[in-house]
């Protein structure tokens, strides 16, 4: 149950084979300056004055609150509350370009489950450690053997030091034998980067928010993906109005599920249809 004792690094540009190599070896990669530094500053620039009054901490039951952090303020719905995200951040084809190698092999295409901006404030405590997955309780029976159900990038939207609470992640535990081993906190590293960087990481490793010993919040931004045949986590077609999705092209409407997901690839049915027919063509996306 060794596990490596750094994160590596990759420049942006790095191909996606390369990238899916580190990833199965292991369960993660940080790429360096993955978005432009002035990309997120206007990112963040959209959604300071919404995250200064909002309150940190969820609703829901007293596990969930625990996770969630009672110092962190998570704010979702990104797509209709930021242009840049909108229409410089969902459908970017580098990024996607390594999201595909962990989707695509077990679905012919893949939801984004959901989009926050996460921020630990000062004090806050380490997040209790776990797998991705863990939305769909099945995949922690078929362990490390299974499909990779979902995977996330957490792109760095501040300074993402240990001290303000990076990540936490144990390297190579996306092979352990027993995904209802959660670890220990003295097993992890920090997932330290630069603003614009992200940590790409697989749906089976285990990691967790770090502790906030510093004065200063901790922001990033979460956009985790699972397979096109499983449920996500924000229901994006009950948020997004119909026209602004008729705005973005076919891939992001498709993350978003405004479109049907098929699975030719195992060998299976469409789902996600009206009166048999594919999504799109019903809600007419692809009239002009």
């Amino acid at each position: 149950m060794t596990s490596a004792k750094s994160i590596r690094h990759v420049p942006a540009g790095t191909s996606a084979d390369e990238v899916d190599k580190i990833i199965q070896s292991d369960g993660g990669v940080i790429v360096d300056n993955l978005f432009p530094v002035e990309k997120i500053a206007r990112l963040n620039a959209e959604l300071d004055p919404v995250l200064k009054n909002w309150a940190p901490g969820i609703q829901g039951t007293e596990w969930m609150v625990e996770f969630a952090g009672r110092q962190t303020k998570r704010l979702t719905q990104l797509v209709t509350r930021s242009s840049v995200f909108r229409n410089e951040m969902l459908d970017d084809a580098a990024l996607l370009s390594y999201i595909d190698t962990m989707m695509l092999p077990h679905a012919d295409s893949y939801w984004m489950t959901s989009a926050q901006l996460i921020q630990l404030q000062p004090g806050e405590k380490c997040q209790m450690l776990h797998r991705d997955l863990e939305n769909w309780p099945i995949f922690k029976q078929l362990g490390p053997d299974g499909p990779e159900a979902a995977c996330n990038c957490l792109v760095a939207l501040s300074e993402y030091t240990e001290e303000m609470g990076a990540t936490r992640v144990i390297p190579g535990s996306h092979k352990w034998s027993d995904f209802n081993d959660r670890g220990s906190q003295e097993m992890t590293i920090a997932a330290e980067m630069e603003p614009g960087s992200g940590f790409i990481y697989s749906g089976k490793v285990l990691h967790g928010g770090g502790e906030n010993k510093s004065n200063r919040p901790r922001r990033a931004l979460a956009m985790a993906y699972n397979l096109g045949w499983l449920v996500p986590e924000e229901a994006y077609p009950f948020g997004v109005p119909l026209e602004m999705a008729r705005q973005l092209g076919p891939r992001a409407q498709q993350l978003l599920g405004f479109r049907s997901f098929s699975n030719e690839i195992g060998g299976g049915g469409t789902v996600w249809q009206m009166d048999y027919r594919p999504l799109a063509e019903f809600l007419r996306l692809d009239k002009n």
